[in-house]
């Protein structure tokens, strides 16, 4: 690791200022990424901007029956946190899934939406990756991609997004609040994660020098009886192979509300709107609900060894949705 300046910052104006446009300069919160990815020379920050003592680490209730969750919370006191398990419970089974008690009582929910991904040639330098150098090619088209995209991926990347908690987010149509030097600014998460196009290092919507200060939940009643369901190569702490957030609200055997988002399938969580828009109005079957899965499948394009993911998610929403609504009935 290269020697770097380290600055403190007391309030969000300050740290705004700190970090400017320099694209030398990373905010720091747990580090549980950030740091890792400076160990390997992915990132070589030349200054780092510690925004842990910023006034941003509370989990408070919105005037219209929401939750706003400050940016340097971190997974640990999010997960535990009531409000968050009795409105959201998809959301704290979700960071509960991604990572151990150490690095939840470490990692900021700012910090987790903006991690990198896991491609292995991402994080080794001395392999091509488009998202690190631009133009240089996307090797694991060719090469090792069994836990690579199947949507919305192109010919420059098939990296996919390794966060669980922003899966949940997803589903729930959560606000980013963000601070920048021309004041604050808000972007829908369906928004947050750019697509792929001929541009993967360019991941989010987020402004130069921005910082994250904030998630806002919308109310929801349908994500008090929610899920999030994740598959992963072995039962100890590990990225997903594919995960599902999922919300379902059934009265006398009709879908009258869905939320379902998907992970580790794309290069951001991946709403899924067309299944949503078959479960709507349709009967609580397993048939819809199979259905339902095909229909956002249907625009999956897996490479030569990821399309097991296909199936492992069509059975994934035939099961939670299962569940949910067996639940649902009692």
């Amino acid at each position: 690791m290269r020697e770097f300046d380290y600055q403190r910052a007391h309030d969000v104006a300050g740290a705004v200022a700190l970090l400017g446009t320099d694209p030398n300069t990373r905010y720091l919160g747990g580090g549980t990424n950030l740091v890792d990815l400076m160990k390997t020379g992915v990132e070589r920050p030349a200054r780092l901007v510690d925004i842990r003592e910023l006034p941003l680490d509370e989990i408070e209730a919105t005037p219209e029956g929401g939750l706003r969750i400050g940016a340097t919370v971190t997974n640990g006191d999010l997960a535990a946190h009531p409000e968050v398990r009795r409105r959201y419970p998809a959301l704290a089974q979700a960071v509960l899934a991604g990572a151990s008690g150490q690095l939840r009582n470490m990692a900021t929910v700012g910090g987790n939406l903006l991690q990198r991904t896991r491609c292995g040639y991402f994080t080794d330098v001395t392999q091509p990756c488009n998202k690190r150098v631009p133009g240089s090619g996307c090797p694991a088209i060719q090469g090792e991609h069994h836990n690579h995209a199947i949507l919305g991926a192109s010919d420059h990347c098939v990296a996919v997004h390794p966060s669980d908690m922003a899966v949940a987010l997803t589903a729930f149509d959560a606000v980013v609040g963000f601070e920048t030097a021309d004041g604050p600014g808000q972007v829908p998460l369906a928004d947050f994660y750019l697509p792929v196009g001929d541009t993967p290092h360019r991941e989010t919507a987020l402004p130069p020098g921005a910082l994250i200060t904030g998630v806002t939940l919308p109310p929801a009643p349908v994500a008090a009886r929610s899920r999030y369901r994740k598959v992963r190569e072995r039962a100890s702490y590990a990225f997903a192979i594919g995960s599902l957030a999922a919300a379902l609200d059934v009265r006398d055997g009709v879908v009258q509300d869905v939320r379902l988002a998907l992970g580790a399938v794309a290069s951001r969580p991946w709403r899924a709107v067309a299944a949503e828009r078959v479960l709507t109005g349709a009967p609580a079957t397993a048939e819809t609900y199979a259905a339902a899965a095909d229909a956002e499948l249907a625009a999956a394009r897996p490479l030569p060894h990821n399309g097991y993911k296909v199936d492992l998610v069509r059975n994934l929403v035939v099961a939670v949705l299962t569940e949910l609504a067996e639940e649902t009935a009692r």
